[in-house]
């Protein structure tokens, strides 16, 4: 979340407030039982079995949040377990409650409440300021922390929420900020901290506590599966709804948790939530499976986990759509251990937090494991079989994942390290490897393609999918990253190719494998929360699973740029071409064929039709009819028919603050090489076309590149685009408008399909929806 403005600081450090802090003068709800709010209804007496069930789901949930079957004194653990108590110390020495303020330095005094974005800054701190109680509850429940039981941190902790109550987060106060503060980051962690401390809390506390959430999220907030109550967030509303109604002893309250899950099961034809084909959507336009979608499963899992043989179980048969999505929708997209970075929004900006003390660098490693962990929990509620597959999933996974072992993830929660380590140990779990094939999520405009030894992602745009999300001062330069952009990953290698501060170093204009034009965008071009999307429909491809032609009709953000982008995604290789490219912005336009990331020296070996290229920085050289070249531990390209190509190996340095407004400001430098097109100012139907090698040695690039029969391009236009490779018995074409190509089958406007010639078989797809397959 962003920090607040300096106006607004400087407003607060002077005293000058608009939000009304004393105490509140209306009687406080009394009573160890539930008091429901006005338009709830209201739980009956409680009986024995009732109480019971409610002692079963608050023990139930203590273990499911602190993790059990590890030893407090095994690592990694132990290690952990002593860090818990360090923070939690320190939180308790430095907390200083005031007015405004539980610590120094998280106010949650806006001097000037409202929804505005100058807002957001202190609503975070309100969060902030929960989750630091709820640190400290659990390094008193865990075991092996220094301070499991100790009186000091119990009362701090008991102080910390009166206070935070009696000052801001009570029944009486109107929100202000970010929405999502006050209906689920502030009370999923109040409420934790609620469990954890049960014993600790008097029962007027606990009315106290339950009322203030009854009033940010009454029973209307899931009332209608739309606006910000729909995929990840209605999981996220029944969290707490369903943690509310356990702190509180509302069977209501918990059971309308597990019926407002119901809406979020069904597949969706638009909107939020999964797809038939394995997308998953959240603000209506986004690919969000890796950020949005691992807070869906994760929520899912735990809720499901709590429930179960309670009298509120799901039972709801609409779950084993989300189930059967653990194998469709998010492990097509979980590499070695991480989460593509094509389905992961706004998150991608999120490295090093200014507000972070650890100055931890979130990544797509870091994000993809949490997602492992919560498969691993799903599977407890699935069948035998899927969860057996699941646990070798998850294995394999961590095995693979060198670049940063899950273990030692230091954002990782102790329950789902508790999680992974189970599954490690696991000696009846055998690893499963990294499956091949392609998957196409025409949905959202997404593709993967994995080959031995590597991966990789392709993102686009059309007029259902934005070209990009930014909102909260979140991913102010993703402008491109919808344009085409290749990513791919090696199994031994470059697994820290996005990882290793990529976002804030890499030239936004140039990520690898989009064509755009280098007219300068303002932060935030095109406006928040994936408002702007590119007009046009004929986006996606077809494929028979293990090959694929993908297609994109494309369009620049706040640009006249046009371009026609076709990939052919193959055994070894992805041929990409790239015609019609016709701009008039008055800038130059570029096509870019790699930039790679080689780390903070950059040493990696570079070389063009066998001539080795100095390895000093900056350099760069305009290669003239280049027929291939390599990048010395990554992989080769060539040029069928010879490119004039621009390289460039170069330092560059940015900050984390420099795409997101909470981001840290300390600068970081890396060092890029990169090949790009140089199509001129103003093209006109500039056209390129370029084959990438994933992994492939400098002398399987050169031989590739003199088997000038290997690969025949059948037509690279405006019109239509295609290729054909005879040793592959593969043709596919892509039809921008009525055309025929040599001895095609007829085709009709805007047709893409591809031929195998094992098999006979030949996929097409419509203009309309050119993901769906059918057989000619």
């Amino acid at each position: 979340m962003p920090t607040p403005w300096p106006r607004r600081a400087f407003l607060l450090t002077t005293g000058t407030s608009a939000l009304s802090l004393a105490t509140p003068a209306a009687a406080l709800p009394v009573g160890a039982r539930d008091t429901a709010a006005a338009g709830t209804v209201a739980a009956g007496p409680a009986t024995e079995a009732t109480a019971d069930a409610f002692a079963a789901l608050r023990a139930k949930w203590r273990t499911l949040i602190l993790g059990a079957g590890f030893s407090p004194t095994a690592e990694p653990f132990k290690s952990r377990l002593a860090q818990l108590g360090t923070s939690a110390r320190q939180l308790r020495d430095t907390m200083a409650p005031a007015d405004g303020s539980l610590w120094p330095d998280a106010s949650y005094a806006d001097p000037e409440p409202d929804t505005d974005q100058e807002s957001f800054g202190y609503s975070a701190n309100l969060v902030t300021s929960c989750t630091r109680l709820a640190t400290m509850a659990q390094a008193y429940s865990q075991q092996g922390t220094g301070l499991t039981g100790d009186a000091a941190l119990r009362t701090a902790v008991v102080t910390g929420l009166d206070h935070l109550y009696t000052q801001v987060y009570n029944e009486r106060q109107k929100r202000f900020g970010n929405w999502w503060s006050w209906q689920i980051g502030a009370p999923q962690a109040l409420l934790d901290t609620c469990v954890l401390m049960y014993d600790a809390l008097s029962a007027d506390r606990l009315a106290r506590y339950c009322a203030a959430v009854d009033h940010f999220v009454p029973d209307s907030a899931v009332a209608q599966y739309t606006g910000t109550s729909t995929g990840a967030n209605r999981v996220d509303l029944c969290r707490v709804l369903a943690l509310r109604g356990v702190v509180g002893a509302n069977e209501a309250k918990v059971a309308l948790a597990r019926d407002a899950l119901s809406p979020v099961f069904p597949y969706v034809t638009s909107g939020d939530g999964l797809y038939t084909d394995g997308s998953f959507i959240q603000h209506t336009t986004v690919p969000y499976t890796g950020s949005y979608g691992s807070v869906l499963l994760g929520g899912l899992g735990l809720l499901f986990a709590l429930l179960d043989g309670s009298p509120w179980e799901v039972t709801d048969g609409g779950r084993q759509i989300v189930f059967d999505a653990v194998e469709k929708a998010w492990a097509p997209f979980l590499y070695n251990g991480l989460v593509m970075d094509c389905v992961a929004g706004r998150a991608i900006s999120r490295g090093i937090a200014a507000s972070d003390a650890k100055q931890v660098q979130a990544d797509d490693h870091l994000r993809g494991h949490p997602i492992m962990a919560s498969i691993a929990l799903l599977g407890q509620g699935a069948s035998a079989a899927e969860n057996a597959r699941w646990r070798g999933l998850v294995k394999g996974w961590m095995r693979r994942d060198y670049y940063s072992p899950p273990l030692s993830d230091p954002q990782l929660s102790l329950a789902h390290l508790a999680r992974l380590k189970a599954v490690q140990d696991d000696t009846a779990v055998t690893p499963v490897p990294e499956p091949t094939g392609h998957r196409l999520f025409t949905n959202m405009a997404r593709a993967t393609h994995r080959r031995p030894g590597w991966a990789a992602s392709i993102s686009m745009a059309d007029a259902r999918i934005t070209y990009y999300e930014t909102g909260n001062g979140e991913n102010l330069r993703g402008w491109h990253t919808g344009a085409g952009m290749l990513a791919w990953w090696g199994d031994a290698y470059a697994n820290g190719q996005y990882s290793d501060a990529f976002w804030p170093t890499v030239d936004p204009y140039r990520l690898p494998g989009v064509t755009v034009s280098r007219k300068v965008l303002a932060d935030g071009a095109g406006g928040d929360w994936g408002a702007a999307r590119p007009d046009v429909s004929w986006v996606g491809g077809a494929t028979d699973g293990q090959r694929a032609v993908l297609g994109q009709h494309l369009k620049g953000l706040q640009s006249t740029l046009s371009a026609r982008k076709a990939w052919f995604c193959l055994d070894d290789a992805i041929v990409c071409l790239g015609a019609g490219i016709t701009c008039a912005d008055g800038a130059v336009v570029e096509s870019t064929v790699e930039n790679r990331n080689l780390g903070p020296t950059g040493g990696a070996p570079f070389q063009a039709d066998g001539a080795t290229k100095p390895t000093t920085t900056p350099w760069s050289q305009t290669l003239t009819g280049a027929r291939w070249a390599h990048i010395g531990g990554h992989g080769g390209y060539v040029f069928p028919g010879g490119a004039t190509v621009r390289a460039r190996r170069e330092r560059r340095t940015g900050k984390w603050s420099d795409i997101n407004k909470g981001g840290a400001t300390t600068p970081l430098t890396r060092t890029y090489l990169t090949l790009y097109v140089d199509h001129g100012t103003d093209p006109t139907d500039a056209t390129y076309a370029y084959v990438l090698l994933p992994g492939a040695s400098a002398a399987r690039t050169a031989e590739r590149a003199a088997a000038t029969g290997w690969l025949r391009i059948l037509a690279n236009s405006g019109t239509r685009q295609g290729v054909s490779v005879p040793s592959l018995g593969f043709t596919g074409v892509t039809f921008w408008s009525a055309a025929r190509p040599g001895r095609s089958p007829r085709a009709r406007p805007a047709r893409c399909w591809s031929a195998n010639g094992r098999t006979g078989r030949r996929w097409c797809a419509s203009a309309t929806r050119p993901g769906r397959r059918v057989r000619a």
